[in-house]
């Protein structure tokens, strides 16, 4: 399916590794010229490269922290008129409930709405003036039901959430949609990393809390980034412009809603 997006400029956050490269690599098969951010230059480096070598498209490297104003500039400068924007952030660590600092919560919402907020708000005019735009976030499936250990994460994203939906109705006339995608649980070194503290909290082997883990799940398995990565993908489509303000769960069916 061409997604008629080819030619177009996309800027995905976080996209070294992960649910953000998976969203890079999708964009570009689908012959966007990206935009690829990441802390780690080397590993920025190696993934630009990986894209090159697969798609044949032009991508560009902005090392550094989302966090930190310079960078997000650095992202702007270099992609001055985006027609994409992927949203996409490390989560603040599992933490209970009664050792959350204040910090904590302020670092949360830095990281999880303030930053992406301050994107979207940077690209959102000239998006609507070109008459074409694509704003997702990549959020996470607590915000739609809470999970212990992630409040920080799930009151940060949900705030975003909330932040750009007036926006998302406001500028839909414009053929500019603001829409967030929820992932449960995806094969990435984030679940590793929970799978690696769980068995250690209960003294399992990896394997055996990663086995548990897959119980839980009714598809069986985690989700591969990279059909994250088609969803988005789709988001960032022609095809697209009348799907906005919405949260789009992928999960492998884990929240028991109908609706």
């Amino acid at each position: 399916m061409d997604l008629g997006i080819t030619g177009r400029r996309a800027i995905v956050c976080a996209s070294s590794k992960g649910l953000g490269r998976a969203c890079a690599k999708a964009l570009a098969e689908a012959g966007c010229e990206v935009f690829v951010n990441g802390r780690n230059k080397e590993e920025l480096r190696r993934t630009a490269q990986e894209i090159r070598n697969a798609t044949g498209v032009v991508v560009h490297e902005v090392a550094g922290d989302l966090d930190d104003p310079p960078t997000r500039a650095a992202l702007l400068a270099a992609c001055p008129e985006p027609d994409v924007l992927v949203n996409n952030n490390g989560g603040p660590p599992f933490k209970a409930f009664e050792a959350i600092t204040r910090e904590d919560i302020l670092a949360g919402i830095e990281a999880n709405m303030l930053t992406p907020a301050a994107l979207a708000q940077a690209v959102l005019p000239g998006m609507a003036e070109r008459k074409f735009g694509r704003i997702i976030n990549i959020t996470s499936s607590s915000v739609r039901a809470p999970i212990a250990g992630l409040d920080v994460s799930s009151g940060a994203r949900a705030g975003l959430t909330a932040f750009l939906a007036a926006a998302a109705r406001a500028h839909a006339r414009d053929n500019v949609t603001i829409n967030s995608i929820q992932p449960g649980s995806f094969d990435t070194d984030r679940i590793k990393a929970s799978i690696a503290r769980t068995a250690a909290q209960r003294g399992l082997s990896t394997e055996e809390a990663r086995a548990e883990a897959l119980k839980r799940s009714p598809a069986g398995r985690f989700g591969d980034p990279a059909e994250l990565g088609a969803l988005c993908a789709f988001l960032a489509s022609a095809w697209a412009g009348f799907i906005t303000g919405q949260s789009i769960l992928i999960d492998g069916g884990a929240f028991p809603g109908a609706f």
